[in-house]
């Protein structure tokens, strides 16, 4: 197993992306922190990792808060022992439509967690790795940090934030054996897929699949063996990197 004898945390794991990652972390041995704003859907899913023989305790917090993220981090301290693994996973999106439709709202929700979660995270996280010689610290950001679709400006500008952070982090933790690393994935079938595509037929869908020069969109599976792999010892001399699950599309 690629994670045995690890723990780790996973936000945002209650569904999609986050899901596929907690779950295949657990089978690989890491003991998982399975973080959500929705408490049913973590509950659900760490009752599924745990119906597998795999460890894993649900946590329902909001990761754009102080408490919502100290709450997480301290379940894992307290269940497991240690912290080995933090998966930056939550996210938030608009309606694709034009930037100046935008609201405030939605503009601070997105800054909130894409953004300014991964300032908790750090805040809270780093110092337990720092004290037990290391750790992994991966973000799910996005093709859209990279080459941006219309209709998603502030979505976009968001993950070209996590990117920068990523390589930011990941040149002053270096001296702390903290390898910092991102995922950057094309549009999945999750449920954010209809709010990216601004709506969802089968004319969005193929508009976007046709995008994507392997022919089709991610998958949770695609994600999490991407995060398994920057997660896992194997790739002990990779941080600083973003990783594009793309199938081509930032070519």
């Amino acid at each position: 197993m690629r994670l045995a004898g690890k723990s780790a945390i996973v936000t945002g794991a209650g569904q999609g992306f986050g899901e596929g990652i907690a779950t295949l972390f657990a089978r690989e041995g890491a003991s998982v922190v399975v973080a959500d704003i929705n408490p049913k859907t973590a509950e659900k899913v760490a009752r599924a990792i745990m119906a597998e023989g795999g460890r894993a305790v649900a946590v329902a917090c909001d990761v754009s808060t102080d408490a919502g993220t100290e709450a997480m981090v301290r379940a894992a301290l307290d269940r497991f022992g240690k912290l080995d693994i933090i998966v930056n996973n939550a996210g938030v999106t608009h309606v694709n439509k034009p930037c100046t439709e935008v609201t405030e709202e939605e503009f601070d929700r997105i800054m909130a967690v894409n953004v300014k979660a991964l300032f908790w995270a750090a805040k809270h996280v780093v110092p337990i790795m720092q004290r037990q010689g290391g750790g992994v610290i991966l973000t799910t950001a996005s093709t859209a940090g990279i080459r941006p679709r219309p209709g998603l400006v502030w979505y976009n500008t968001s993950k070209g934030a996590a990117i920068t952070a990523t390589k930011a982090l990941a040149i002053e933790l270096a001296p702390f054996k903290i390898r910092v690393n991102c995922l950057c994935p094309v549009a999945g079938e999750t449920p954010l897929l209809p709010a990216f595509m601004g709506g969802d037929t089968p004319e969005l869908r193929e508009k976007f699949r046709a995008t994507v020069p392997l022919g089709r969109l991610s998958t949770p599976l695609d994600v999490a063996r991407a995060a398994l792999f920057l997660a896992s010892d194997e790739a002990e001399f990779l941080t600083g990197v973003a990783l594009e699950v793309d199938g081509g599309r930032c070519i």
